[in-house]
């Protein structure tokens, strides 16, 4: 039995702000923004959007290829719309997969749904469900003149497992874990922290590179090997450095990094470089994919890709096609900052 990505979906808002007009304001450099960052443009949810809304826009679209039925419901955020109630129930009501599935909202900073999919997955394999969603959905927010501000974007992809017709299959996993404070927000805390120094070779570097290499030694496998690698993307640098430290090319990265012009919707942003990448493989292609969560943690992830890709593949070059630039004044309205 074969368990992957039965179906899948995402949602970009249409909404972008430069990062030139963000470092305008602060009177920085955004020359010297955009080459350390490799990143021109983020997406912004407007004022009428949060990450329910989202996640409802992507889990409609995974829905529409795949069969309707859906045992388990999890939702992965770092922005739910409420302290205290499920947003996992909301979205199940709002998509209409009735009342016998269970549900709930995941926390893990950028990888609460790269958690997910695993206890979906799990959940398959040992036949317990018939089909998982997993959605990974937020409106990152930052607080004005902070470096976070460049890059926080917003975006929901819903993915969906099982192990009919899967258009990917799992064909393997590996996480690792540590107790890393590189960033964070605490009970009341409008807008998140980091811990400056720990952002990288601490945090994102060490744990990317201690789930990847464990996995691919497990089945005896090279970076050479994969058709792709999907990274997640916090900015454009990091993926960048993780994937030639690996042994990976810039050629196999090429696709996932759509951070230059969408920014890090934090959950949802490896899925979206993962989603990228689904647009231009074929069948027998073999994917390498690792999230990565702050606190701290990552999720790796060998996919095949099988041929039920060509009925079930969505266009996504054309679905972030449509943008409407803001300024820095309704970018802060729509963050509610203002």
């Amino acid at each position: 039995m074969k368990i992957g990505i039965t179906g899948y979906g995402m949602y970009v808002p249409h909404f972008r702000i430069k990062i030139k007009d963000i470092a305008v304001v602060w009177g920085k450099n955004y020359l010297d923004i955009e080459k350390s960052l490799r990143l021109t443009e983020k997406a912004v949810a407007s004022s009428t959007e949060d990450s329910l809304t989202m996640a409802y826009e992507a889990g409609r679209m995974a829905l529409n290829n795949t069969e309707k039925y859906i045992d388990g419901l999890f939702f992965g955020t770092e922005s739910p719309p409420y302290a205290v109630n499920p947003a996992s129930t909301i979205l199940g009501e709002m998509l209409g997969i009735g009342n016998d599935y269970l549900a709930y909202d995941t926390q893990f900073a950028c990888k609460a749904a790269t958690g997910a999919l695993i206890s979906g997955f799990g959940l398959v394999k040992s036949k317990e469900a018939r089909q998982v969603m997993v959605v990974a959905s937020d409106k990152a927010t930052a607080r004005p003149h902070d470096s976070l501000e460049y890059t926080a974007g917003s975006g929901a992809v819903a993915l969906i497992l099982g192990d009919k017709d899967p258009l990917a299959t799992i064909e393997g996993w590996h996480s690792y874990c540590s107790d890393t404070p590189d960033f964070w927000r605490r009970e009341g805390i409008r807008y998140p922290s980091h811990g400056g120094r720990f952002t990288g070779k601490p945090s994102y570097f060490r744990h990317i590179a201690g789930a990847v290499l464990p996995l691919l030694k497990s089945k005896k496998m090279t970076a050479a090997q994969f058709d792709y690698a999907v990274f997640h993307m916090p900015n454009g640098a990091f993926p960048v450095q993780i994937a030639k430290q690996l042994g990976f090319s810039s050629k196999q990265i090429e696709k996932s990094l759509v951070v230059s012009t969408l920014g890090n919707s934090y959950t949802a942003s490896g899925l979206m470089g993962l989603v990228s990448t689904l647009e231009h493989v074929k069948p027998g292609d073999k994917i390498l994919f690792a999230s990565y969560g702050s606190g701290a943690g990552s999720d790796a992830f060998i996919l095949k890709v099988t041929p039920f890709i060509l009925k079930k593949r969505i266009p996504f070059t054309a679905l972030t096609s449509k943008k409407t630039y803001i300024d820095y004044p309704t970018y802060l309205k729509f963050m509610k900052s203002i």
